[in-house]
């Protein structure tokens, strides 16, 4: 898709043609000013907006509500002869049908704020949905922020919508909703469809449009290539705010395109095939990281345009790279201007708290049961996959959506009517969800952050499953950091905890994660986890990350650890990239860059990775000298791979192993090479089998194991993978 344009029953307005600005926007109450005008136009037309909550902040139902600056209806009229609001839709019956239902799923093409040309005369189209509002307007720096001169229309079909077109707004224009509820409760809302917000803590809605010239096309066809289950999927987690800043502004947010500029280059070099942002969309509290979003449809400001963001996506899927959005359908902060009570009454949330209140997050909790709120979510899902070329969803918190208990004690929850603790109406959701991404982008992937035993998260909706592409191995990532801040002296009283995961490892679609939280809340940084001195400690880290990189599942690595942050990840500032310097830390990110290369040349690391049948014990019971061997198996048995991981610090020498063939092996990677800041220790020459039974096989060969290093060898004989470092 190249192009994208707003659809409209009326022409729709090239975006360049109409874009106004604070200076002129007082045009649009310019003609035959009644008193109540007059009186608008003579005030400043300066930015009015309310500052964002914290997400700590105690919910805004008890707050007084925002007040507007005038409440008198007069029509005010236009020098073209048209009303101020005049009567107009984008929505046919079948669309209200739809929406009613919870079956409409593109309502950003409806809904919010759409530049159309109408009677010929270019304006603003405004929609929203306020069921239980006895009058809604647009106010704005058009108006003076006038809440009695542009009122919208209520539909006459029970929607609950209003509507109505206001000439001469254009882009760039800034909006909220001023909305008076039916019990007298008056309110000032920014638009849940806005697709763009001023910068926080200003907290208005932009006029805006997310028309962009798209130049990924090669990608776009080509996707299903490198989205697929059976390829290589490694990503990059990152939080844009804090990923980097000009050493110059270190105070400053990069743009979107500045990002580009840097990031392209960056994660090519290091082979990474994703990218996952942390949540892009529009948050007040910069702190929340971005997951008290209020913003749904609106890429955050703090960064630049819609325009901005698009060109960032643009870049990678130039270079091959894959773009994942974090995307927050679980709950959204109280804050005055946001959904909470949008309409002065629970709307969007449940209104019971024991289903509508998050007690962790202080935040709240969709209702899922409400058809318009299903289509809402929905519809933002596809938005963003649609509008933004986005090639996956990462869906945040889908435990605290599956069941009714969660992070509730006894008596604060309600049984389901089966008087069980599932919630039945966001297990619907997320089917539904799930099935209409795949319908509609069939070469997208979701994928849930789910830390429970919740049976089938990975599985078709048809199987019974809830229909994600992958689900975090949650288990496993626990497991292995606990291990690993073992003392090497120690670690042979726990080797169940690396074992472990393969009695699970196929029971989904597994993603190992190395993500953010493991990061933050005094947790300490990924090399700050490993035990021993520095040479112990980066060793661990160069094998932990072998560790995850053969292992079945799909990859996750938190930016930073890849090239050994030494603190905590701190959203305020860059990450330390000056760390580069040192050999010990350029190391690490040599050999992250080494195994995304390995990862994505030896077929026996993806084409099983959801398969048992990818993977083989050799010996996985050398408690003694904690020594884990395996094979990893693609479609082709030539490409086995043999992995040896030395969890101790001393390293073995003549160590007999057995292999899955006979034949000359050869050591593919070794994570002690001298350039990963290792010792230098391992198999410089290729290895002949020898017809000695070891570990059940008839076929073994003799090797050299470093200390805490990983060791894998791959057949001579084989077909030839590209060596490290060469350009695929």
């Amino acid at each position: 898709m190249a192009k994208q344009t707003t659809k409209a029953t009326d022409k729709p307005a090239e975006s360049k043609t109409v874009k106004t600005t604070k200076k002129a926007a007082p045009k649009a109450v310019e003609a035959t000013p009644s008193a109540n005008e007059d009186a608008a136009v003579k005030k400043p037309a300066a930015k009015r907006a309310t500052k964002a909550k914290t997400a700590e902040a105690a919910p805004s139902a008890e707050k007084k509500p925002a007040k507007a600056k005038a409440k008198k209806l007069e029509v005010v009229q236009n020098t073209s002869g048209l009303k101020a609001v005049e009567p107009y839709s984008r929505f046919t019956d079948f669309d209200i049908d739809l929406f009613k239902g919870g079956k409409h799923y593109k309502l950003y093409e409806k809904f919010g704020s759409h530049v159309v040309e109408h009677h010929g005369v270019v304006g603003t189209y405004f929609a929203v949905w306020a069921p239980n509002a006895q009058y809604v307007a647009v106010i704005g720096n058009f108006n003076g922020w006038n809440a009695g001169s542009h009122s919208l229309n209520p539909r006459w079909d029970a929607s609950g919508i209003w509507e109505g077109f206001i000439p001469n707004v254009g882009v760039g224009e800034t909006y909220k909703y001023f909305i008076k509820s039916s019990s007298g409760e008056t309110l000032e809302k920014s638009d849940p469809f806005a697709l763009r917000w001023e910068v926080p803590p200003h907290t208005a809605s932009i006029v805006a449009d997310t028309f962009y010239e798209w130049k990924d096309q090669d990608w776009m066809a080509n996707r299903y290539k490198h989205n697929a289950l059976d390829k290589p999927y490694s990503v990059y987690e990152m939080h844009l705010g804090s990923w980097a800043r000009s050493p110059e502004s270190p105070d400053e947010f990069l743009n979107y395109r500045q990002v580009a500029d840097k990031l392209v280059p960056y994660i090519t070099e290091m082979g990474f095939t994703h990218v996952e942002f942390m949540p892009l969309m529009e948050h007040p509290y910069y702190p929340s990281w971005g997951y008290q979003i209020t913003g749904f449809f609106a890429a955050s400001s703090r960064y630049g345009t819609p325009q901005d963001l698009m060109y960032l996506v643009e870049e990678l899927h130039k270079a091959g790279i894959g773009v994942i959005f974090d995307w927050v359908p679980s709950h959204f902060p109280g804050d005055a201007h946001g959904l909470y009570r949008f309409d002065g009454t629970h709307l969007y949330e449940h209104e019971d708290v024991r289903k509508g209140f998050h007690p962790d997050w202080k935040s709240y909790i969709f209702n899922y049961g409400r058809n318009e709120v299903k289509a809402f979510l929905i519809s933002n899902a596809l938005f963003w996959l649609d509008r933004y070329h986005i090639d996956g969803l990462r869906v945040d918190a889908v435990a605290s959506m599956l069941y009714l208990d969660y992070s509730r004690n006894h008596g604060e929850w309600e049984p389901n009517v089966f008087g069980g603790n599932e919630n039945l109406e966001a297990i619907d959701f997320l089917k539904e969800f799930n099935s209409t991404v795949y319908s509609n982008f069939p070469d997208v992937q979701t994928i849930a952050e789910e830390s429970t035993s919740f049976s089938g998260v990975s599985r078709p909706v048809f199987t019974g499953g809830l229909g994600f592409g992958m689900k975090w191995m949650m288990g496993w990532m626990h497991d292995t950091l606990k291990y690993f801040a073992r003392d090497p002296i120690y670690r042979k009283y726990h080797q169940d905890q690396l074992t472990f995961s393969m009695v699970y490892a196929f029971t989904e679609n597994f993603m190992l994660p190395f993500s953010h939280d493991e990061v933050v809340y005094g947790k300490g940084s990924m090399i700050g986890k490993m035990p021993g001195d520095d040479w112990q400690r980066f060793a661990n880290l160069r094998v932990l990350y072998s560790f995850m990189f053969t292992h079945p599942g799909t990859k996750l690595l938190f930016m930073g650890g890849e090239f050994a942050q030494s603190g905590e990840w701190n959203y305020q500032h860059s990450l330390d990239w000056h760390l580069l310097e040192h050999d010990s830390h350029f190391g690490i990110k040599e050999t992250v860059k080494a195994l995304n290369q390995l990862y994505k040349t030896e077929p026996a690391l993806y084409e099983k990775a959801f398969d048992w049948t990818g993977f083989e014990w050799i010996d996985g019971g050398n408690y003694e000298q904690s020594i884990l061997i395996f094979a990893r198996k693609g479609v082709d048995r030539a490409n086995d791979l043999v992995v040896v991981l030395n969890m101790t610090p001393a390293a073995h020498h003549n160590y007999r192993v057995g292999v899955p063939a006979a034949g000359t092996w050869r050591e593919v990677f070794n994570s002690d090479k001298k350039e990963y800041w290792g010792g230098g220790v391992g198999n410089f020459e290729p290895l002949a089998s020898e017809k000695e039974e070891w570990s059940g096989r008839p076929d073994s060969i003799t090797i050299t194991i470093p200390p805490l290093a990983a060791v894998i060898f791959k057949r001579s004989d084989a077909k030839p993978a590209k060596s490290i470092g060469e350009k695929q």
